[in-house]
């Protein structure tokens, strides 16, 4: 799946999560203005998974911080679409962005600000920010990256367990929407289960089960193919809207108080 996409199914899958809004889920409810600091972070870390590619998009977001990352998760996780695309990789992500997410301090005039949320979005912002093409070069990256990490440190929900709400779903709904491309990912890394050779002829089979190991629900196909964004443009609208009308609550609120 392609990155852009990627980040919307990410602030989707918060914006459907965590509002409370008629268009909503509610399962985890926070404010409106913490939909739209979560939606933010949701849509950075629904790219996290693909810094396991040194020469990938990702890893050009933030030089030479997220080159030196995407060699090491690299290394690590086995090569692209392995560990970090894996229940193991969603496993690490969410007990890493945990323990940051305990990391606080009080700062005179705002009050408690989440220093963990902050460090992470930083990443995580460089990344969307990359793949949304918004960026241009490294130091406006860094600037809007460093900009709205500031944000939604300030304004990061009270939820104490937000930060890897937030990072497992990104991870897991980027998961899913590569295992929907016909290349599949290793779900079960380390494992890896090759197809026999007795069963490469049949045909469906082969398609689920790749000889490589990766599993695959190949419903869009190639990445950018034109199944992917008759599924991804109305999922994009959506996290559009839910943002906008999370801010606009937001400021209505701003407004009255």
């Amino acid at each position: 799946m392609m990155g852009g996409h990627h980040a919307a199914s990410g602030a989707a899958a918060w914006i459907a999560v965590a509002s409370t809004a008629p268009h909503a889920l509610g399962w985890y409810p926070v404010t409106p203005l913490g939909v739209v600091t979560g939606a933010l972070l949701t849509a950075g870390a629904a790219l996290l998974p693909d810094l396991d590619h040194h020469s990938g998009t990702i890893a050009h977001s933030l030089p030479p911080l997220t080159k030196i990352l995407a060699r090491i998760t690299e290394q690590i996780s086995g090569g692209h679409r392995r560990g970090t695309h894996s229940l193991l990789g969603l496993a690490v992500f969410v007990a890493l962005s945990t323990a940051l997410g305990k990391v606080t301090a009080v700062v005179p005039f705002f009050g408690s600000v989440a220093v963990g949320a902050g460090l992470l979005s930083v990443l995580l912002m460089g990344f969307a920010l990359k793949a949304l093409k918004i960026a241009g070069g490294p130091g406006r990256s860094w600037l809007l990256a460093l900009g709205l990490s500031a944000f939604i440190a300030i304004y990061a929900p009270e939820n104490n367990d937000w930060l890897p709400v937030a990072v497992g779903l990104g991870v897991a709904v980027h998961i899913v929407g590569d295992l929907l491309t016909h290349q599949g990912v290793m779900i079960l890394w380390p494992l890896r289960i090759k197809r026999p050779r007795s069963l490469a002829g049949m045909p469906v089979l082969n398609k689920l089960w790749r000889s490589s190991g990766c599993l695959s629900l190949p419903l869009i196909g190639a990445a950018g193919s034109w199944r992917e964004w008759a599924l991804m443009v109305p999922v994009t609208v959506y996290a559009i809207y839910g943002v906008i009308h999370a801010a606009f609550l937001t400021l209505t609120h701003w407004a009255v108080a």
